[in-house]
């Protein structure tokens, strides 16, 4: 059985949801696996998302599912008990990352610098989200931070769209691409998942090429 970072590291684009209204959340599912893609990451910027993880496993059994934007403690016990499979924060919070190793879930936590990196793999976590990706330099900030963490692979989000994708993936030590492109809030609202469908695919045709 292959663990959930080899998971990622085929899929190698991770979806980044917000949602409004739990009733957007299996449509946007399906949108998303029509156009290839089944992988998501439902962010806790909203007081729906566990329940909207909760109904993306239910009806959506086969697509890696995972929470972002944990805070606290109690989200992640709350994106556990709704059925996401792995936890993704946006800066590094040692609480979260040890009730999650201790409950064996895995989680990507959020680095911006060495000192960062460093205090993950103190946990034994060599999987962190490269974030905010293009504020922070880019491909070249993410080289330099690399260089010295040979056993260190990233997450890059933040900034990350279908033009500059490509570099992204490109690079040898990202594990997997995070972002909202394909998932756009506007879309979301109208209820256009067609569209959510046809830009998965489009990512699909980028990623194909590398």
């Amino acid at each position: 059985m292959i663990t959930i970072f080899e998971a990622l590291e085929r899929v190698r684009v991770i979806p980044v949801v917000t949602l409004e209204r739990v009733e957007d959340a299996v449509p946007l599912a399906r949108a998303l696996i029509t156009g290839g893609i089944r992988c998501m990451e439902v962010t806790f910027r909203t007081l729906v998302a566990a329940e909207a993880i909760a109904a993306i496993r239910q009806e959506c059994a086969d697509v890696l599912l995972g929470a972002g934007t944990v805070l606290t403690v109690e989200q992640a016990q709350q994106a556990q008990a709704a059925g996401a499979q792995f936890v993704v924060s946006p800066g590094f919070n040692p609480r979260v990352v040890a009730h999650c190793l201790g409950h064996g879930v895995p989680i990507i936590p959020g680095i911006a610098s060495a000192t960062e990196i460093e205090r993950a793999l103190e946990f034994g976590i060599s999987v962190v989200k490269f974030f905010p990706a293009e504020l922070l330099g880019g491909t070249a900030m993410m080289s330099a931070l690399a260089r010295p963490y040979t056993a260190v692979r990233f997450v890059p989000t933040g900034g990350i769209h279908l033009n500059n994708l490509a570099e992204y993936v490109a690079h040898p030590r990202v594990l997997a691409c995070g972002g909202s492109w394909m998932v756009p809030a506007q879309s979301i609202a109208a209820g256009d998942f067609s569209q959510v469908t046809a830009l998965s695919q489009q990512t699909l045709q980028i990623v194909g090429v590398m």
